[in-house]
């Protein structure tokens, strides 16, 4: 059988500019989350990837990324946070001062009883 991608649909939602500030923050630590990953998987980092080495090119930080690298983090962190929303859930910024810096609470919009 054929493998058909079928991801919501998320045409419909639109991001705000404070939003496009917190895509680029996951974008960054999606980076960091998979970089951690293969690290502890063994890899390093190395010129081009070779996986019988566990070399990868993009072991590195993320503003050392090419743009077309950082594109595609920006692209699944953009969609994630789509589908959230596009599933009824609030995305909003805390505004206790008590807590650390950019926490983001998500609060599901349809309340059931």
């Amino acid at each position: 059988m054929e493998y058909r991608p079928a991801p919501l649909d998320t045409s419909h939602i639109a991001l705000d500019h404070d939003m496009e500030e917190l895509l680029e923050k996951l974008a960054r630590n999606t980076h960091d989350v998979w970089a951690n990953q293969r690290i502890s998987d063994g890899w390093r980092y190395g010129p081009a990837r070779n996986d019988a080495l566990k070399e990868h090119p993009c072991l590195v930080l993320y503003e050392d990324l090419s743009e077309m690298e950082k594109h595609y983090d920006r692209v699944v962190v953009q969609q994630v946070v789509k589908a959230i929303l596009a599933m009824g859930y609030l995305i909003e910024k805390s505004q206790n001062e008590s807590s650390p810096d950019d926490v983001t609470h998500l609060v599901e919009t349809s309340s059931t009883p």
